[in-house]
């Protein structure tokens, strides 16, 4: 950033934890939990000038997230020079403000607009049974790395138009290594610690081959009739009526459209599905709404619009181990939240799940309980797994119809038995929750029931499994 970010400390009994702020780096959510603990809704940590302030109340995310005057969104802190691959590949909606974000957004509206989620559903449909075809009960497979693979394809068919998992590995693959190297310095300049910024170099190499295969796609996108509707098509569509959309714009919306979705969804698809197995009394009873409501094992649009429990279900994994866990925005003029100070460039991180994990919200917070769903209504700043206010993630409607139908086909033909004592890990990169180990599991078929097993791994640090989940102590030798 382009000034030291300076937080005033004259006031007395301010809520600072002092110490390194690549606590916060190294593990986002046990740092934020302390801090949550030692201070309430508001904290800060403090390392010498440099400061993180945190909001962790609906109230405090609303201040925030309500005034993009003040509160300003930096997705990437490194942004590269105005003639560089880098600048051109992060000049999306995720990073945008005032007007420039305005007029993005307006337009982006017609392409994820709710009228035209119909036409997706056939494409939707179409991958998740290719994706359950490929699979044979009594086979094991790794549910983080299936559901991985089967976001790319998805992901690539519904923005890009194409069904080619080579191109699509191709092209997650760089946006994946690409976002991974933007955290790492990204959070160099968050926290100031310069040797998160050796990579510099790499990263704008990075972003010049994930340019080029952009553009290779923009070519071939151009050259090839589409049957289905897709959002680049309708993106170009938007360049003919607006001559200021140049390709150039297009490239910076399109990648950080993909970014944004495959992952974040992948990832809701890999907690949901292992959150399921290991509570089969919550999956048989998904199971008997989806064999009342859903006749084949394709559902239509009318009969999703039928299933509450499965809603219940996605909404309490979205919130217990919600895909975004936290963002940020830039303090961009003087301003103050309770009794703290900010001068511009102070960093304000809010936590989607500190706030989805808060006991005055939701009573047992940290247990899987989708029936908490059919009597609560939680404000739009207290559950916000895509965000909230004016930049709530504009394909949220696309993604949840993602969700509802794939997860449909897939419990309509299988179930998922975890491996007994197999290591779950979850951790943040990049602002995102998702498992950072193998989910083995075993394929059911739909009849057989999995039991909750025993696992290992940090998703204990980060949910309350039932009790059967709980690794078995090792007795000590005599």
């Amino acid at each position: 950033m382009s000034e030291t970010p300076v937080l005033s400390l004259h006031e007395p009994d301010l809520p600072i934890t002092r110490g390194s702020l690549l606590r916060f780096s190294d593990d986002p959510i046990a740092c934020m939990k302390e801090l949550h603990r030692d201070h309430g809704d508001l904290a800060v940590l403090a390392d010498g000038d440099q400061r993180l302030v945190f909001v962790f109340s609906p109230e405090l995310n609303r201040h925030v997230l309500s005034d993009t005057q003040t509160f300003e969104s930096r997705f990437f802190a490194v942004r590269g020079n105005r003639k560089s691959a880098q600048r051109r590949v992060t000049s999306g909606l995720l990073s945008q403000n005032g007007a420039e974000h305005r007029d993005s957004r307006r337009m982006m509206k017609e392409v994820f607009a709710k009228k035209i989620l119909p036409a997706y559903h056939e494409t939707i449909c179409k991958l998740s049974s290719d994706l359950t075809e490929s699979w044979q009960a009594g086979n094991s497979c790794d549910l983080n790395a299936e559901m991985v693979q089967f976001m790319l394809r998805m992901t690539s068919a519904l923005l890009f138009g194409f069904d080619d998992a080579g191109f699509a590995q191709k092209l997650g693959r760089l946006i994946d290594r690409w976002a991974h190297r933007n955290h790492e310095i990204g959070m160099g300049a968050l926290v100031s610690a310069p040797q998160f910024a050796q990579g510099y170099d790499d990263l704008l190499t990075q972003a010049e081959e994930l340019e080029e295969t952009v553009r290779d796609m923009f070519a071939r996108h151009r050259s090839t009739q589409h049957a289905q509707v897709n959002i680049l098509s309708l993106l170009f569509q938007a360049q003919e009526s607006e001559q200021h959309l140049t390709d150039d714009q297009l490239i910076g919306h399109s990648t950080l459209l993909f970014a944004a979705a495959h992952l974040t969804t992948a990832h809701t698809f890999s907690w949901t599905l292992f959150l399921l197995s290991q509570h089969p009394d919550v999956l048989g009873k998904l199971r008997n709404e989806l064999a009342k409501h859903v006749a084949g094992d394709i559902p239509t649009l009318e009969e999703l619009e039928k299933l509450p429990y499965l809603d219940s279900v996605i909404k309490e994994s979205m919130r217990i181990l919600p895909a975004s866990s936290y963002s940020q925005r830039i303090a961009v003029q003087p301003t103050s939240i309770g009794p703290v100070r900010l001068n511009p460039g102070t960093p304000v991180i809010f936590s989607q799940y500190i706030t989805h994990h808060r006991p005055d919200i939701y009573e047992n917070p940290d247990q899987f309980i989708p029936e908490r769903w059919q009597t609560i209504a939680p404000s739009a700043y207290a559950y916000l797994p895509f965000g909230a206010g004016p930049r709530m993630c504009i394909g949220a409607p696309l993604a949840m119809v993602e969700i509802r139908t794939a997860l449909t086909i897939m419990l309509k033909r299988f179930n998922f038995q975890i491996q007994p004592m197999s290591t779950v890990n979850g951790h943040v990169i990049s602002t995102m929750l998702g498992p950072t180990s193998s989910i083995q599991s075993l394929l059911l078929p739909a009849d057989r029931t999995p039991i909750t097993v025993p696992v290992l791994g940090s998703v204990h640090k980060l949910v309350a499994l039932p009790a059967g989940a709980q690794p078995l102590a090792i007795p000590r030798a005599a």
